[in-house]
């Protein structure tokens, strides 16, 4: 029961702190801007703005990763809490 809520521990701890990275990652992959700061035309289509000007709602839909993430990292630390307590008979 300890190991289970000890790996279960780490592997929210571990997921938790990749949220923000991954935010980070998918704003920029997913930006309306180019990367010196001006809004995405045609003429900077190779400056960082491909996935915006290519489908401006898959950048839209990519934006939504980090909160699908987080809560998977939530039903794994639901899952694991749950598996524990079932196996120490208290649920």
């Amino acid at each position: 029961m300890i190991a289970n809520l000890i790996g279960g521990f780490v592997a929210i701890l571990i997921g938790t702190s990749l949220v923000g990275p991954l935010s980070t990652e998918v704003n920029t992959a997913a930006s309306s801007t180019n990367s010196t700061g001006g809004a995405c035309t045609n003429a900077t289509y190779d400056d960082g703005c491909a996935l915006y000007l290519s489908s401006s709602w898959g950048a839209t839909v990519l934006k939504l990763v980090p909160g699908f993430f987080a809560l998977g990292i939530l039903g794994i630390g639901i899952a694991v809490t749950y598996s524990s307590l079932r196996q120490a008979g208290v649920v």
